[in-house]
C-alpha cells in the first residue's frame, strides 16, 4: 500500500495551493480518504474527509476555503486550498480508512508554508 502526497510548497497569505494524494495497493472506492495536518509542536488534526459516497466533512477553520475531492478512477484525493493563512502552515498528510473497519494507512506528508 502506498499513499503518495504532492503539491506542497511556500505561498503568501491569501494564496492558493492544491494537494494531491495518489493511492495504490488498496480498493480505493471502499476507503474514506482524508487530509490531516500537523503544525510544529501541535497534535495532528483532521482537515477534511470524503467518503465513498462523496460526502465531505471539514474542520471549522477551513470551511469555505478548502475543498476536498476524489477521483475513484485515478485513485486520487485532492485538497484545493484557497485564501491560505499563516496558521494553515503544517505538514499535510493523506489518510485512507476502510469503510468496513480495519487497518488504515498514512501518506508521507507534504509541507505547506504560508508566509510573506
Amino acid at each position: 500500500v502506498q499513499l503518495q502526497a504532492s503539491g506542497g510548497g511556500l505561498v503568501q497569505p491569501g494564496g492558493s495551493l492544491s494537494l494531491s494524494c495518489a493511492a495504490s495497493g488498496i480498493s480505493f472506492n471502499t476507503y474514506t480518504m482524508g487530509w490531516y495536518r500537523q503544525a510544529p509542536g501541535k497534535q495532528r488534526e483532521l482537515v477534511a474527509t470524503i467518503n465513498f459516497l462523496f460526502s465531505t466533512n471539514y474542520t471549522d477553520s477551513v470551511k469555505g476555503r478548502f475543498t476536498i475531492s476524489r477521483d475513484n478512477g485515478k485513485k486520487t484525493v485532492s485538497l484545493q486550498m484557497n485564501s491560505l493563512k499563516p496558521e494553515d502552515t503544517a505538514v499535510y498528510y493523506c489518510k485512507a480508512t476502510p469503510v468496513l473497519g480495519g487497518r488504515y494507512y498514512w501518506g508521507q506528508g507534504t509541507q505547506v508554508t504560508v508566509s510573506s
